[in-house]
């Protein structure tokens, strides 16, 4: 039997956004409590950006929402959910592990970065702590200054108050378990 055909989701950009008219905060609280600048907000309730998971945490937090209710349609069937809960950047693709953990503080991912390509922007920070382990490929994890080289079967554990950076160095995809603890 044909599975339905998925829906197309709606930009997480338009979700955060309904949320935070909903909730009457400004851009401004909300750049206050993330730490993004008013411009990086609007690019990406408006569509132009997709924040990074340790972003998209901070957002939700803020918002007092779960992010899984940003990273998920609202519309989608439950096997559309299990059979496709990842979405696609520019350089990445994440899948959350997690979903339907409401107010919890640890959050689970399986990312996916392009060969040769990075996070798109520059450095990521969010309080808390985060858990890197490769599945596949060859990454850098660059925190602070502090640049790791790290390969299957290798994992890494940092504060993620601290700026990083992560970017594939190897000829294949690569793929992670990457584990947030947020606060």
């Amino acid at each position: 039997m044909p599975r339905p055909k998925a829906k197309v989701p709606s930009p997480i950009g338009k979700r955060i956004k309904a949320v935070r008219t909903r909730k009457k905060m400004t851009l401004n609280q909300l750049a206050n409590d993330t730490g993004c600048s008013i411009d990086y907000l609007k690019s990406v309730e408006s569509g132009k950006e997709m924040p990074p998971v340790g972003t998209l945490l901070q957002i939700s937090r803020s918002l007092h929402i779960d992010s899984g209710e940003l990273l998920r349609d609202q519309q989608e069937t439950l096997d559309q959910r299990v059979d496709a809960y990842a979405k696609r950047t520019e350089n990445y693709a994440y899948t959350t592990l997690t979903p339907g953990a409401e107010h919890k503080h640890l959050k689970a991912f399986r990312i996916q970065i392009a060969a040769k390509q990075a996070h798109k922007g520059v450095g990521y920070q969010h309080e808390g702590e985060e858990f890197v382990y490769v599945l596949q490929g060859e990454i850098e994890v660059s925190v602070g200054e502090n640049v790791n080289h790290l390969q299957p079967g290798q994992s890494l554990h940092f504060n993620s108050g601290v700026q990083h950076h992560m970017r594939n160095t190897g000829d294949t995809e690569a793929e992670l378990l990457v584990v947030v603890y947020n606060p």
